[in-house]
């Protein structure tokens, strides 16, 4: 395993969603602070040419791939669980078939009896 392979499994994750959230929130917070500055005054602010619709969109894209992120991780680390459940149920569904068969095969095996004791 090479140390980018190790690098790339060891990476946590929580710490990259947190920032997403301070970025969305923060946002979030300069949008509604330039918004409540054009209201109250005058004076339409910009902050590097963005305006307070900019920042309340910056903030819901940081939110939402935050919220992608989050659901990916719990998705990732509840996938072997889920495909032991689906393995589980294919395996009992097999079972459940195998011993209908053997049913019909024992059944068709007294049929042939009679037929030739007949």
């Amino acid at each position: 395993m090479t140390g980018r392979e190790r690098a790339r499994r060891l990476m946590p994750i929580l710490p990259l969603i947190d920032l997403l959230l301070l970025l969305g929130t923060g946002s979030l917070f300069v949008g509604f602070l330039l918004k409540a500055i054009a209201i109250t005054t005058r004076f339409r602010p910009h902050v590097l040419g963005f305006t307070s619709i900019d920042f309340v969109l910056i903030a819901g894209i940081c939110m939402g791939f935050a919220l992608v992120l989050a659901a990916r991780t719990w998705v990732k680390l509840n996938e072997p669980r889920a495909l032991l459940l689906q393995r589980e149920s294919v395996e009992e569904r097999l079972r459940v078939h195998d011993r209908d068969l053997e049913r019909a095969a024992a059944a068709i095996e007294r049929a042939e009896k009679e037929l030739e004791s007949t």
